[in-house]
C-alpha cells in the first residue's frame, strides 16, 4: 500500500481545522482531501466527490447537526470509510454510543499531539496489515482489537521481545517487506518509509536478521562503501 490515506476533517472551527490539517500532513502517509464547516458540507462533498477519503475527522459540536446523528448518517451512508472522533465533548454518553458506532478513536480536545500521531500510525499499521493478509484467525483478530499482540508471521510474544522492539512497528517493517513493492530495503531507505531515525531502523532490522525472518545482502552504488540491503526470506 503506497498510496497516501486520504482524509476528510469535518470542524466548524476554521482555526482548529487548519491546526489539524498540519498534524495529519506531517505524518507524511497522510493527505487532506478537504475541510468543511457543516454537516451538510460534509454530505454533500461525499455525494459528490470522486476521491473518497479513507479517514474522517469528526467533531461531535456541528452548528447543524444534533448530538451524533452526523456519525450514524456517516456510518450508515458511508459505511466503509473509517472515523476518528476529535471533540471536546467528553460525557460519558456520547463516548459510549460513539465507540458502539465502530469508530477508530476517540480524542478528546485540546488534542495531544503526540497522542494525535501515535493514532495516525496505528491507522497506517492497521490498515497496512489488514491489506497484507487472505484470511484471518482469532489472533489476527485479536491484533486488530487490541493492537498489542503480534501478527502470527512474527513467530513472537510481546513477552519476548527485547527492550527497544515495539510490537506495532515490527509488525509494520515486516508488512512492508512482504509487500511486492518493497524488495528488501537498506535502514536509510526504511527508515524514511516508517518516519523513524535510521538507526531505530536498523535495529529492527539487525532483529530481524537475529531471528532468521529476513537475510542480509550487499547493494553497491556508484561510489562509497556498499550499503547492507535487508531482503525478506
Amino acid at each position: 500500500m503506497s498510496e497516501k490515506f486520504q482524509v476528510l476533517i469535518i470542524e466548524d472551527d476554521f482555526r482548529i481545522a487548519d491546526i489539524h490539517h498540519q498534524f495529519v500532513e506531517k505524518m507524511g502517509d497522510f493527505i487532506v482531501l478537504e475541510k468543511v464547516k457543516t454537516g451538510n458540507e460534509a454530505l454533500t462533498y461525499l455525494q459528490n466527490t470522486e476521491s473518497m477519503p479513507d479517514l474522517i475527522l469528526l467533531d461531535i459540536y456541528i452548528p447543524d447537526v444534533e448530538g451524533l446523528d452526523l456519525l450514524w448518517e456517516l456510518r450508515t451512508t458511508f459505511h466503509h470509510i473509517d472515523i476518528m472522533i476529535v471533540t471536546a465533548a467528553n460525557d460519558v454518553e456520547k463516548v459510549e454510543e460513539s465507540l458502539r458506532a465502530g469508530v477508530f478513536d476517540y480524542i478528546i480536545k485540546p488534542v495531544d499531539v503526540a497522542r494525535f500521531e501515535e493514532t495516525l500510525k496505528r491507522y497506517k499499521q492497521q490498515r497496512q496489515w489488514i491489506a497484507s493478509k487472505e484470511v484471518m484467525e482469532q489472533r489476527d483478530i485479536d491484533f486488530i482489537r487490541r493492537g498489542d499482540a503480534l501478527a502470527p508471521s512474527t513467530d513472537n510474544s510481546n513477552h519476548n521481545l527485547p527492550k527497544g522492539i515495539d510490537p506495532l512497528t515490527l509488525n509494520e517493517i515486516t508488512s512492508l517487506l512482504k509487500n511486492n513493492e518493497v524488495q528488501g530495503v537498506t535502514a536509510v531507505e526504511l527508515s524514511k518509509l516508517i518516519g523513524t531515525s535510521r538507526s531505530t531502523a536498523r535495529r529492527y532490522l539487525e532483529y530481524l536478521v537475529s531471528v532468521e525472518k529476513i537475510r542480509t545482502t550487499l547493494k553497491y552504488g556508484s561510489v562509497g562503501r556498499p550499503e547492507r540491503k535487508y531482503v525478506l526470506k
